[in-house]
């Protein structure tokens, strides 16, 4: 197994009076794909969000073993469900690339340019004078994917980030985040509701249940064989699972 590169011991997130994260621990090794899978309002996408700083924990921890010291934006970036809505309508791709660029001062890759990094996603240079208007939702997700990886992050938590996509499209993003793993070394945080692309993506896996995890480990011995209930029942709800055809 790959060293850690993130500890979360005991992590509660609340809104208000509403505890949205109930105390949870994992994690993440160098080029793993961890899974966390639950129906909406589990709390899966509030864990997201508290990695990155967006919403403030109420107690546990948020460790880098590694990287004492660097900057969150250095270690972990984040892509989100929603590809359209999260890029700049008035910004080209270039030029969303070029400020995700000078945000980090090119961060682990000072090489860093919007054409590498559409390379690095499989997009044509053709799409760099373009907006989100003009683009898919396959295509604007993968932007999204570039401009995350702006800085090189030795992390990336996707959101989501096939559920708003056609089922093609879907399976050529997951080809694409495996691709990354192996190409760069990336540890994936993949957030969804839908166990199939789970299980055949994922190294590991949590099932989560109203802000707690009620199952956690391999990712085929969680899905073949479930401890809870509630896995049980979402396991029911998929008529099979199978390898998405890439």
């Amino acid at each position: 197994m790959e060293k850690v590169i993130l500890e979360v011991k005991a992590l509660r997130v609340g809104y208000g009076a509403f505890e949205a994260v109930k105390g949870v621990d994992f994690s993440l090794h160098k080029g793993e794909i961890f899974g966390i899978v639950g129906e909406s309002g589990s709390g899966k996408s509030t864990i997201a969000k508290a990695l990155v700083g967006l919403a403030k924990p109420k107690s546990g921890t948020i460790c880098f073993p590694s990287r004492a010291g660097e900057g969150t934006h250095s270690r972990m970036q984040m892509v989100f469900q929603d590809a359209v809505g999260s890029l700049n309508p008035r910004m080209t791709v270039r030029q969303a690339l070029e400020e995700a660029i000078a945000v980090v001062g090119g961060g682990r890759d000072a090489e860093a340019t919007p054409k590498s990094l559409l390379e690095l996603v499989g997009l044509s240079p053709a799409v760099l004078d373009q907006y989100p208007r003009e683009m898919s939702g396959g295509q604007c997700q993968r932007v999204s994917i570039a401009r995350a990886l702006a800085c090189r992050p030795e992390i990336l938590i996707a959101d989501e980030p096939v559920s708003a996509l056609d089922v093609s499209v879907q399976a050529r993003i997951l080809n694409l985040l495996r691709d990354l793993r192996r190409r760069l070394g990336l540890a994936i945080i993949l957030i969804a509701h839908d166990l199939a692309v789970v299980k055949n993506v994922c190294d590991r896996i949590a099932v989560m249940e109203k802000g707690r995890f009620v199952d956690f480990g391999d990712a085929e011995e969680v899905l073949l064989r479930p401890k809870s209930d509630y896995t049980r029942r979402l396991v029911a709800a998929v008529p099979r699972f199978e390898k998405p055809q890439i």
